[in-house]
């Protein structure tokens, strides 16, 4: 079995394979071995093709860079945003334990301000009722006095009245 790269028109690729393919044309038409001219035109095409194809895979490679650039781009975009929404995300928490803790000591003191103010109505209530005792029980000592003075009034009217009419009584 017989391999191409064993064959007469077995080609170099390449500028090399360019130079020596237009030497063996050359050659072949100046001696007139149209062998060994087509040998030459096969291996120019060939290093021809070998260029192209060496241009292409480049491309390629280039492309396919391009390609894994812009996907690494599309990925640190996603990766961008998602920071940047947790980051948001963290920044509402954040202001919202900030306005939970603002409107807890806000409704702890609004509360002590409540209990303090009951606590003064209840001192105050009971300064007014110990007052309202006080004026009651001066009242009913005054009353009690009167009283007392009115008893003793009559008992002293009732002896004038002895005194005067003896029998009247």
């Amino acid at each position: 079995m017989t391999h191409p790269e064993d064959t007469a028109e077995d080609t170099t690729g390449g500028l090399i394979g360019k130079v020596a393919g237009k030497a063996k044309e050359a050659a072949g038409t100046a001696l007139g071995e149209e062998e060994l001219a087509r040998e030459g035109r096969l291996q120019q095409a060939q290093a021809d093709a070998d260029v192209v194809a060496r241009r292409e895979a480049v491309e390629a490679q280039q492309r396919e860079a391009e390609a894994k650039l812009e996907a690494e781009r599309a990925a640190n975009a996603t990766e961008r945003e998602r920071l940047q929404t947790e980051i948001g995300e963290r920044a509402r928490e954040e202001a919202a334990e900030r306005d939970r803790l603002r409107a807890e000591r806000e409704a702890a003191a609004q509360t002590q301000k409540q209990a303090a103010a009951a606590e003064a109505d209840r001192r105050r209530e009971q300064q007014v009722a110990a007052a309202q005792e006080a004026s009651a029980d001066a009242l009913s000592r005054a009353e009690r006095e009167e009283a007392r003075r009115l008893e003793q009034e009559a008992r002293r009217a009732e002896r004038q009245a002895d005194a005067i009419d003896p029998e009247r009584g």
